[in-house]
């Protein structure tokens, strides 16, 4: 399962408005409506913050992967993934305490996908080169090129 088959560069955006948790998760679900696979806005937005009332979704290092706990067959034809950059970082309740810079918000219409690609991009954000590029990506263009070539060292 491969990140870039699901992202496209009307899903990234680079300079997240968001100043709270609640605020950015809104932005990543727009993000991910923009897209064909999603049905419904509402209900992805209210799986995801049902999802982070059970446990952040923040992780370490200036990252958090803000998702559904499951797929969402009703929701979502097939997975589709958000980037969101901020420049300022963002309060996300992290593991470290720490603030949040980079954003992956996905949804999938079945659990198996769903925890596949969630796997795969925990594993991809633990390595410091792909996040500090990611950081430093220009252009949503730029940020599909990352992932790609992230994608081919797995």
């Amino acid at each position: 399962m491969k990140i870039s088959d699901h992202i496209r560069e009307e899903t990234i955006k680079l300079d997240l408005v968001s100043k709270n948790k609640d605020d950015v998760i809104i932005e990543l679900v727009d993000l991910v409506a923009k897209s064909e696979e999603v049905n419904d806005k509402d209900k992805i937005l209210k799986a995801v913050i049902e999802r982070e009332k059970l446990c952040s979704t923040g992780f370490e290092n200036g990252v958090a992967i803000p998702h559904p706990r499951q797929g969402q067959p009703d929701v979502v034809n097939s997975l589709v993934t958000a980037f969101g950059r901020s420049r300022g970082g963002i309060d996300f309740e992290a593991l470290d305490g720490e603030p949040v810079y980079l954003f992956f918000l996905l949804a999938a219409p079945n659990d198996q996908e769903h925890l596949r690609v969630l796997a795969r991009l925990s594993r991809m954000l633990k390595d410091e080169k792909f996040r500090n590029k990611l950081s430093s990506a220009k252009t949503p263009a730029e940020v599909l090129k990352i992932i790609e070539d992230r994608e081919k060292e797995l």
